[in-house]
């Protein structure tokens, strides 16, 4: 007689960015789904991904997916806009396990939100150069007006701010609160979202999984009216209906393993960092020679 038992699989998940950003994506997964094992890498000796051209960038994401798929991951999350602009679908291609990337989710939550029909992004210099979410956001809906802005040095606000602050990062939005307003970084701040609220946005896509860490100064310039949609909240729900629908979850009493690397030397200043983003501990990262990959 068949078994009715629904069917589970404890394999990891595995995730990747160019950095520390795409542990806030790691963070909601876990949150989302507390039972499933993830392998992160975090390319940090290649940071920033942005300035890079698409064809190097996706050559990252073939040997980076080639790795994680090596090491028995059910899934690949490409969590970074810029790796998912470059590389996304050769990824697709490449690999018979599930790829989801960092644009598509956002895009979809970005065009349901909206009511007047236009849409701020803010992103990396090569996500905004793909042409990306303005492409995913009217493929949902046509008539929507996109306004894309390159906004590369909140990138680099948020690692500052992340070494300015002490202590745990209890919640990403308080820590902006505490750290991120700072005159320096409301100047920059100002600077790049200025053009947008007088484009009378009602929906800004945070097209880079750095940016959830500003939402509080973000949101200062832009206003409440203005709804600011993390890619990072929607790729969790993402993982966690595709798993469903292919009957992978882990099983409910599965104990999740998460395994942490990077291909950075300093392994100290990644644990130290990342596990303020993450918003635990996270084990000891293991160092990744780039030419293993």
């Amino acid at each position: 007689m068949a078994s009715d038992a629904a069917p589970f699989d404890n394999a990891p998940i595995g995730i990747f960015d160019s950095g520390f950003g795409g542990l806030t994506v790691a963070r909601e997964i876990a949150k989302e789904l507390p039972n499933e094992s993830i392998v992160y890498f975090g390319d940090t000796a290649r940071c920033p991904y942005g300035p890079r051209s698409q064809e190097e960038v996706d050559g990252f994401v073939q040997q980076i997916c080639a790795w994680l798929v090596q090491r028995g991951v059910k899934m690949l999350v490409i969590a970074c806009n810029t790796a998912t602009a470059a590389g996304l679908e050769h990824a697709q291609r490449t690999f018979d396990i599930p790829v989801i990337g960092a644009v598509e989710p956002g895009a979809r939550a970005a065009a349901r939100a909206t009511k007047n029909r236009r849409v701020g992004v803010i992103a990396t210099k090569g996500t905004v150069e793909s042409e990306c979410y303005p492409r995913a956001i009217r493929h949902i809906d046509a008539g929507i007006t996109v306004f894309s802005t390159a906004t590369p040095k909140f990138v680099d606000i948020v690692e500052q701010g992340i070494r300015i602050s002490k202590g745990p990062i209890e919640d990403l939005t308080s820590l902006a609160s505490k750290v991120y307003i700072r005159p320096a970084f409301q100047e920059i701040a100002q600077d790049y979202l200025e053009p947008l609220r007088r484009c009378d946005v009602d929906t800004l896509v945070l097209g880079c999984t750095h940016y959830p860490m500003l939402k509080a100064l973000i949101g200062g310039v832009m206003g409440h009216r203005v709804l600011l949609v993390s890619s990072a909240e929607e790729m969790a729900k993402d993982v966690r209906d595709t798993l469903a629908r292919r009957g992978q979850l882990a099983a409910p009493d599965n104990v999740a393993v998460r395994e942490f690397f990077t291909s950075s030397a300093d392994v100290e200043d990644f644990q130290a960092f990342g596990s303020r983003v993450f918003n635990q501990p996270i084990a000891r990262p293991v160092h990744v020679d780039l030419g293993a990959l």
